[in-house]
């Protein structure tokens, strides 16, 4: 006959009685755990995102063109760094304000935000700037800026302005700036500077993955910004440069002359070919020693991504066509072609 097991009345009842409740306690007391610790994250990290980045626009006009809603002006306020997350600037509108209300304006901060503080912003709009449009345009040099600035800001210094501009030729962004009349010498190069900063910064990475400095890819696309009109000519011209670079060919490109003796192309002589310089690039296998002027980011990017080809040569004809050829006698060809 088979013995039954036996247990314990008080050991078969322990179980149901004393252990589930202790499982359960501990089961709400860790998710309670957890629930708080995912609280405190959050809140921690809408904090840290609600502050001002830390490249923050101190002194940039930022506009917020008419028709743009909080969407649009969310993603632009992400892109000019004003604040961290457009999701949370868009969330902070819609929670505390009313989004209809945001106001198309320019705006110009003149210290670091907290998100809350930008949305606030938004709603009161910055109509108490009287700010001016000045046009730095591609290929300009530090000179040409000195003289428009000079005509157009009421307190420009261009004797400072050239001290400060001059070194970092090439690297004054061509743009359009919006700034008050008062704006100084410091203040517009500054502006200058830090455009070039945010466009080439993306750009960094394709630099060193190439053959050339930064420094050389900026003073090649200041010539290709001179000697191009279009952004395939300068893709196409910017093969062709390089094409001559890589086999230690004269670039004999008339824009370094203009630049150091300061004439337009049509005034150049055979004699200004002659000139002892370094920008002179009849008699120099290689670059200038400094950009020719500020090249834009269409110039800059057509030294990286060049359009790849045989020639060597090429020729603008009186309607702004080139002509391509891959040996000096197929030049001279295009040249009696299309120049005479």
């Amino acid at each position: 006959m088979e013995i039954p097991d036996y247990r314990p009345p008080h050991e078969v009842q322990a179980s149901p009685i004393i252990t589930k409740p202790r499982r359960v306690i501990r089961t709400w007391l860790l998710l309670v755990l957890s629930l708080g610790v995912a609280a405190g994250v959050s809140v921690l990290t809408l904090d840290i995102l609600a502050q001002p980045p830390a490249d923050f626009p101190i002194g940039k006009t930022i506009e917020i063109t008419p028709g743009s809603g909080v969407k649009t002006a969310a993603a632009l306020l992400q892109t000019e760094h004003v604040v961290t997350s457009k999701y949370l600037l868009y969330a902070v509108i819609w929670w505390h304000h009313d989004p209809t209300a945001l106001k198309a304006s320019v705006y110009s901060f003149t210290e670091p935000l907290s998100v809350y503080e930008v949305a606030d912003k938004l709603m009161q709009g910055d109509f108490t700037s009287n700010l001016i449009k000045f046009t730095h345009r591609e290929g300009e040099r530090a000179s040409e800026i000195a003289t428009t600035a000079t005509q157009l800001l009421t307190d420009f210094d261009s004797v400072t302005f050239m001290q400060l501009a001059e070194p970092q030729e090439g690297k004054l962004y061509p743009d359009t700036y919006l700034v008050p009349p008062d704006f100084t010498a410091t203040e517009l190069f500054t502006s200058m500077q830090e455009a070039y900063e945010q466009n080439i910064a993306p750009l960094r990475a394709d630099i060193a993955a190439g053959t050339l400095t930064e420094n050389d890819v900026i003073i090649l696309a200041s010539i290709i910004e001179r000697e191009a009109n279009s952004p395939e000519s300068m893709n196409m011209v910017s093969g062709i440069l390089q094409n001559r670079l890589r086999i230690k060919m004269a670039l004999q490109v008339d824009a370094s002359i203009e630049y150091i003796l300061n004439k337009p192309l049509k005034d150049l002589t055979a004699a200004d070919l002659e000139i002892d310089s370094p920008y002179n690039t009849y008699s120099h296998n290689e670059l200038p020693p400094t950009p020719i002027g500020n090249p834009g980011l269409t110039a800059i990017k057509s030294v990286l991504k060049p359009t790849p080809s045989n020639y060597l040569y090429y020729i603008t004809d009186s309607a702004g066509q080139f002509h391509y050829a891959e040996t000096f006698e197929e030049h001279k060809s295009n040249v009696a072609r299309y120049l005479r």
